[in-house]
């Protein structure tokens, strides 16, 4: 299992938590990403992701070895979708376990913000009126 992965199917969340239980940490945080159902003004019906995989998963597995060595947490992983998804899904999880919670924090919020400002992952959105827009987050590149 490499702690970075894609696939076209939902996540299972209970076997991602369990995949980084560890007697020898305390700590455990996780981040889900969910389908919300608006962005910038636009009522959202779904989106799809579309993932160039190779290069998503080499620097994907880079982010979170730097996440390790930076803040020395034991274990991390993530898993990304791609494809069409509906409000609500889970479009990506980051966990982390590691001895003590502030090093749990910081290195789940690095490895998602490097993910979204790193990784070859396009987002199109699909609106209400009809109409689809590939989008970009602003705010992910400012907090990278």
């Amino acid at each position: 299992m490499s702690p970075f992965e894609i696939t076209s199917q939902a996540i299972d969340l209970q076997a991602f938590r369990e995949s980084l239980q560890d007697r020898a940490c305390g700590a455990y945080v996780q981040f889900d990403g969910w389908v919300r159902d608006h962005n910038e003004g636009q009522k959202v019906l779904r989106l799809e992701y579309e993932v160039y995989e190779p290069l998503a998963i080499s620097e994907g597995n880079k982010i979170i070895e730097e996440a390790r060595e930076q803040f020395g947490v034991s274990n991390a992983r993530a898993i990304h979708r791609s494809g069409l998804m509906e409000l609500s899904d889970v479009a990506v999880v980051v966990g982390v376990s590691s001895p003590h919670r502030s090093e749990a924090f910081e290195a789940c919020k690095y490895i998602i913000d490097q993910a979204k400002v790193r990784l070859p992952i396009w987002k199109k959105e699909h609106y209400a009126n009809g109409h689809t827009e590939w989008v970009n987050c602003q705010r992910c590149a400012h907090s990278a």
